[in-house]
């Protein structure tokens, strides 16, 4: 298989504080990969690296084996209308309808015509199932509608590699499953390429063909779902099953 993403040797420091040291990975097309780990470890810092909004302090990254940071601008952003991406807080225009925040990338990006941006728009929200709410603004659909748009924006330019930032970030267990269902479904339909943050282990499991831990400034690559499980590197151990750093003892397991 053909790497989509790769990192070689990629360092990322703010100041004097290094937060990833000699990351070194691949991601193959049409995979599904799941990022997991404490907070504040860089997890998005590594997402945001590999969608070209960070530049690294050292080390090179490839999208489908162009370097990103060492090619013309031109090249540079074909490179980034590849992609999609949603973030945590799905980052969605308060003043734009739900129509007109999935037609925002189109007409800002694309020389299509406006019958086919609006054909575009309504063919994505019917995908997400939020056709219905088109006249309505942001803040007047619920939390799992909200990321349900922003999964269609996300999808607009029907990029090739799409980045999810905790997708399912703050909604029940049923509505988090069924989002991440419509993120597969979608995967499967458009054969993109999924990279994705979750601290939820049920969600992660449900998504991931291959998962990765990332965690004192390192890269862990756990594998699938069954080798993330049976990991026997102590810090996901601890991550996976709920357990305080220290000891791995009876009395250190969160019951949260």
């Amino acid at each position: 298989m053909s790497a989509t993403v790769e990192f070689q040797n990629v360092q990322m420091s703010f100041e004097e504080d290094v937060l990833l040291k000699n990351i070194n990975f691949q991601i193959h097309k049409g995979e599904k990969f799941v990022l997991i780990g404490p907070s504040g470890e860089g997890k998005s810092v590594l997402l945001k690296l590999m969608a070209g909004i960070l530049k690294p302090s050292e080390g090179k990254i490839l999208i489908e084996g162009h370097d990103m940071w060492n090619c013309l601008p031109k090249d540079r952003l074909a490179l980034l209308r590849k992609m999609g991406m949603l973030f945590q807080k799905n980052a969605l225009f308060d003043s734009l309808t739900v129509g007109e925040n999935v037609a925002f990338p189109m007409r800002e990006i694309t020389q299509k015509s406006e019958q086919e941006i609006q054909k575009q728009v309504k063919y994505f929200l019917q995908e997400v199932d939020i056709l219905h709410a088109l006249e309505l603004f942001p803040d007047e659909i619920s939390g799992g509608m909200q990321k349900r748009l922003g999964i269609a924006r996300a999808l607009a330019l029907e990029p090739g590699i799409i980045f999810y930032d905790d997708p399912t970030a703050g909604l029940d267990p049923i509505t988090s499953r069924m989002i991440v269902e419509l993120i597969l479904r979608l995967q499967k339909e458009l054969n993109s390429t999924i990279i994705a943050i979750t601290n939820d282990m049920n969600r992660a499991y449900q998504m991931a063909d291959r998962m990765a831990m990332v965690v004192d400034g390192e890269l862990i690559i756990t594998g699938n779902v069954g080798e993330t499980q049976q990991h026997k590197d102590p810090r996901v151990v601890q991550f996976i099953h709920g357990y305080l750093k220290g000891p791995l003892t009876e009395h250190t397991e969160v019951n949260a």
